[in-house]
Parts: structure tokens; C-alpha cells; sequence
């Protein structure tokens, strides 16, 4: 596809957004409890996809071999990916907490499907996060992403689907639904699930909207204001960070209009609350504050990273820089060089071989897997191929 339809980022580098809400993660392995731990993951894995709001550019297909590394000791985590496969394409990932407190980990192979005017992107593969002081896993799947308009009209995004987060030591699951826009839009960006025990006793209600925010409260409560809003009475509502969006009278779908705020029902605390994003997000593909330090290249920082770091793939650099002529030809070059390699190894029946992760299958769901092989971080780049 044209650069034009792409964003400066590579999806290893969007894959590295996951980790922009990474307190979450430092506050559920300090919770003694499970039922909080189990709430502060839930809001995780929301806050995992909330980037993508407004997200109409593509990322840079991965080449095969090629690596992101982050490293933010004031976030308290280092990440590091790379692109395992390419036919199909799976993206692997693997970060830990500097607390020593965390394992985060995953392999990722999104299937594209066109149904004319969208494109829905259904996960594939298994999320794992490790809470090492409680012995803890949970493992869930990201809910489908769809994006509309792609021939036509005003491009807009919903996230839709049911996800599971189930703790493999307790049996404690959290069942979310990520709600389609619905008649009139009035389910855009909804979440609405619980939390219950293995013995499936509702012990959590929560709610939200993926863009926005997401809150909890017993299952008593939000019973009693579900009866209360049946009666018609007045329902108190919190602020929404969210404007709404208008249709624009294009020959597409009409983008719905989404409700301005979250319905707060009384009792309820607040789990997460997403990041304002900067002034000029508009003009910079929509990125968050987060996002737009994924590709920058500091002076120095090229002697310690991996020659197959994003940072360093001369497509997106030059597309970052303003020059997408120079990013097409490039683009198109890195493209041929990468067929031509596979076209070599075939001659040889030689085998791509991986450099930091390696196929297995997942310790807790038993499911084949990508692990982290570890060695990363030493930083013996001599094994590296050479992809740009």
C-alpha cells in the first residue's frame, strides 16, 4: 500500500503502546487481594487498546527479523519485540517490570478481513501477564478492531468483541464486552463486564468506555441503579474527556455519535482514566504523548541498539522527516531486499532462524506460543541480519 496510508510507526512500535499505562501493572502486583489485582488488570487490558481511538493510519508492516526495544526506567519496565514470522506475520513481545515485579509477555498475528467499506483486524494469538510476587498469570485476547469508511467518507474506528481474563491460579475470570456501535451509535466505545470466582459468583461489576475511562462497584449497586434508571429517576454522570463526533455528510457510513459522558453509578471507584493527548495530536496521526517518543532517535543511542531496531528502518525515519518520496523508494527497496533474502533462502532450503524469541507453547494455556529466549539486554547484537 501507498506510505500515504501509513503512520511513522512500525506496529512493533504500536505493539509497544500496551505499556503506556504500565502503573497499573506496579499497583496490582501491590494488592493483597485478588479481587483487586484481577480489577487492576482488567483496566490494563483496556487501557491497552485505548491508543487506537481516532488511529486511522496503518503501521508499518514489521519486516521479518526486524526488532523495537524500549527501555523507561521512569515507567518502570523495558519491552522488547520482534518480527518472528512473516508468512503468516507474528509479532512477538516480551517486557518485564525494573521492580521485578511483572512479566509481560505475547505473541500477536492479527487477521485482516475486507468487507468493503471496512476492515476488521481479529486478534489472534494469547496475552500473558505475570505477577511474580503472588505467583499469578492471566491471559486474555484483545477485542476486534474495525475500521470504517476505508473507500469512502470520514474514516472512524470501534472496538467490538467479548474479552476474557481468566487467573490461572484462582480461577477468577473477568468477562468484558466491548460493545459495537449499536442503533444510533449509542453503544460507540462501551465496555461493560465482571468479575467472577471459579465457582461463577458474580463478585464485580465494571463499566466504561475504552476511550475514555473505566469504573467498578459491587454487583448490589449497580443492580440498584439499573432498577433506579428503569424508574426514570436522575442519574448522576461524570465528566468525559471525549468529545463526540459529528457525521459529515459524506457517501459513507455515518459515524455515529458518541455519548459525551459514562453514566456514574454511586459507589463506584475509579479504575483508569486515560491520558490527555496533546494539543497538536491532531496534526501528529493522532498520537499520544506516549507514542510520539516511540521513534526517537537520541544522539548515541545507535552504538547500543540492535541494527534491526525500528528506529533505525530508513523508510519510517524518512516519512517521520517529511520526505515520503524518499519513503516510498525506500519502502519499496526494503520490500524487494526482503524478497530477495526469502529467494535465497530457498535455494539453500535454508530455514529463517529467529534471534530472541523462540516457538513454544505458552506455560499456562498450553497453547503454541513465542518465548522471550532471553540474552536481549546483554546486547550481543553480532548475530543480527542485516534487513535494511
Amino acid at each position: 500500500m501507498p506510505v500515504a496510508f501509513n503512520e511513522p510507526l512500525s506496529f512493533l512500535q504500536r505493539l509497544t503502546e500496551y505499556m503506556e499505562h504500565t502503573a497499573l501493572l506496579h499497583s496490582a502486583a501491590c494488592q493483597p487481594r485478588a479481587l483487586e489485582r484481577m480489577q487492576c488488570v482488567a483496566a490494563f487490558a483496556v487501557s491497552a487498546v485505548a491508543s487506537q481511538w481516532e488511529r486511522t493510519g496503518k503501521p508499518f508492516n514489521p519486516l521479518l527479523g526486524e526488532t523495537y526495544e524500549l527501555v523507561r526506567e521512569d515507567l518502570g519496565f523495558r519491552f522488547i519485540s520482534e518480527q518472528v514470522s512473516h508468512h503468516p506475520p507474528i509479532s512477538a513481545f516480551y517486557a518485564e517490570g525494573l521492580r521485578q515485579d511483572f512479566l509481560f509477555h505475547g505473541s500477536i498475528y492479527p487477521k485482516l478481513k475486507f468487507w468493503g467499506k471496512s476492515v476488521e483486524a481479529e486478534p489472534r494469538g494469547t496475552i500473558t501477564l505475570e505477577l511474580l510476587r503472588h505467583g499469578e498469570a492471566y491471559t486474555w485476547t484483545n477485542p476486534t478492531c474495525c475500521v470504517h469508511n476505508v473507500i469512502i467518507g470520514k474514516l472512524w474506528i470501534e472496538q467490538y468483541g467479548t474479552v476474557e481474563i481468566l487467573n490461572h491460579r484462582t480461577g477468577d475470570k473477568c468477562v468484558l464486552h466491548f460493545k459495537p456501535r449499536g442503533l444510533f451509535g449509542r453503544e460507540l466505545h462501551r465496555v461493560e463486564g465482571h468479575i467472577q470466582d471459579k465457582s461463577k459468583k458474580k463478585l464485580f461489576v465494571i463499566y466504561g468506555k475504552w476511550t475514555e475511562c473505566l469504573w467498578g462497584v459491587d454487583p448490589a449497586e449497580y443492580e440498584a441503579f439499573r432498577r433506579q434508571e428503569r424508574r426514570g429517576e436522575p442519574l448522576r454522570t461524570a465528566p468525559s474527556d471525549a468529545g463526540s463526533e459529528q457525521a459529515d455528510g459524506d457517501a459513507g457510513d455515518t459515524v455515529p455519535e458518541a455519548p459525551d459522558a459514562v453514566q456514574v453509578i454511586p459507589g463506584s471507584k475509579l479504575l483508569w482514566r486515560v491520558n490527555s493527548r496533546p494539543p497538536n495530536s491532531a496534526q501528529m496521526y493522532n498520537f499520544t504523548s506516549f507514542t510520539v517518543t516511540l521513534n526517537e532517535l537520541q544522539p548515541g543511542m545507535e552504538q547500543t541498539l540492535a541494527p534491526t531496531d525500528c528506529r533505525l528502518r530508513p523508510d519510517i525515519r524518512s516519512m517521520e522527516n517529511g520526505d515520503m518520496d524518499l519513503a516510498s523508494q525506500e519502502k519499496e527497496r526494503l520490500e524487494e531486499k526482503q524478497r530477495a533474502a526469502r529467494r535465497e533462502r530457498a535455494k539453500g532450503d535454508a530455514e529463517w532462524r529467529t534471534r530472541w524469541f523462540r516457538q513454544g507453547r505458552n506455560p499456562h494455556t498450553g497453547a503454541p506460543d513465542w518465548l522471550y529466549a532471553g540474552g536481549y539486554f546483554e546486547r550481543d547484537f553480532s548475530g543480527c541480519p542485516d534487513i535494511y
